[in-house]
């Protein structure tokens, strides 16, 4: 088959960049021509994967979108494919991954005011000719609450929807070297035995909520906080989250890594995962963390916050937010005598939940299409 892939930026940092990459690498061993549209590409380019950087110049989002789209449409009529895969919401798309949360259910509490905005119109047309019931794309889906959002806003019909295991990396699960990496990994980041490390994981500082924990960690009783590390993985500017942090007294004890490809030794490593997102479709880091066994702290809006639930690999936050409550469960959590209990909670997640094979499914559904 030929194939089309279309996403924004490609980062190899980011979570759906991920499962993008891992899903097109997978059809190109299957034999299949992979083609991709990307406004921007950090990372190497497989051999083999045909890349069409998309020109863009609006200075607003949502005009860049338009742009892209309105590209990616002329360059597909005249360079026809039998597939095109959408990991951003699209008009055209044949398969959508769907890695964010339902645009409408969002903006459903806000003002006439929004609803008039060039950038309220433009989210809602292209979510819209993703969901609308005449339209042809079939939807994959990472977790229920999706499809629930989506129905109830554009009624799609069921047959429109796939429901796919969340598919995080076999290698964040803890093997049996995993207490020799997690001391090897700390001696390396000079930590004392009795310290904490606290670990944010995740590109998109403002939408994982890393000034709640900024402050959380800040409102920590001293003799705690002085024990405490954070130390923040993934892709976005810091400057913001450093002032605050300097601000708070805290710069000293937070630490900003950008991407890495040692998140398995992170993950070892920690203590304890901060995830107190605003809004999250999946939370892919809340898994990786359970199945390495290092317990969770993160939103009940996480689309995989039930598995942390269902489980018991730690705690989540109830919404709505509260920063008090948050800063309160921090501290409880550090000195909780059931941190074994959370780490077995996540041991029992990667033996029993299927998490695991969402790259051969997406490929099934693409080699399936039209059929």
């Amino acid at each position: 088959m030929r194939l089309a892939f279309a996403l924004f930026k490609y980062s190899p940092y980011g979570g759906l960049q991920r499962d993008f990459m891992a899903v097109a690498r997978r059809c190109q061993q299957r034999g299949h021509s992979v083609r991709v549209y990307s406004w921007s590409w950090d990372g190497e380019l497989p051999a083999g994967f045909e890349r069409v950087a998309v020109p863009v110049s609006a200075l607003s989002n949502h005009r860049r979108q338009q742009q892209f789209a309105e590209f990616v449409q002329q360059h597909l009529a005249a360079n026809p494919v039998d597939c095109v895969v959408g990991y951003n919401r699209l008009p055209g798309l044949d398969l959508y991954f769907a890695a964010d949360n339902c645009y409408a259910a969002k903006s459903a509490g806000r003002g006439a005011l929004h609803r008039l905005s060039p950038r309220y119109r433009h989210f809602s047309a292209f979510e819209r000719a993703v969901f609308d019931p005449a339209a042809h794309t079939r939807i994959l889906t990472i977790a229920p609450r999706q499809r629930e959002d989506f129905q109830r806003h554009y009624a799609t019909p069921d047959e429109r929807f796939v429901a796919l295991p969340p598919g995080i990396p076999r290698d964040r699960v803890a093997g049996a070297d995993a207490a020799e990496r997690r001391h090897a990994k700390r001696r390396e980041l000079g930590l004392a035995g009795d310290d904490w490390l606290l670990l944010a994981l995740g590109s998109g500082f403002a939408t994982k909520g890393l000034d709640r924990s900024l402050r959380a960690l800040a409102a920590l009783p001293e003799p705690l906080r002085q024990r405490c590390r954070l130390h923040v993985v993934g892709n976005d500017r810091p400057a913001r989250y450093q002032r605050l942090a300097r601000k708070l007294g805290i710069a000293e004890q937070v630490q900003f890594l950008g991407g890495r490809d040692d998140v398995p030794d992170y993950l070892l490593a920690a203590d304890l995962l901060l995830h107190p997102a605003r809004s999250e479709a999946g939370g892919m880091a809340l898994l990786e963390a359970a199945v390495a066994g290092l317990p969770v702290l993160a939103s009940a809006v996480c689309g995989f916050a039930s598995y942390i639930a269902d489980y018991g690999c730690g705690q989540l936050l109830d919404e709505p937010f509260a920063q008090q409550r948050y800063n309160r469960q921090l501290a409880e959590m550090l000195e909780s005598p059931q941190r074994e209990q959370w780490a077995a909670g996540g041991r029992r997640l990667a033996r029993e939940a299927d998490i695991f094979d969402q790259v051969e499914q997406v490929v099934a559904e693409i080699e399936n299409w039209g059929e």
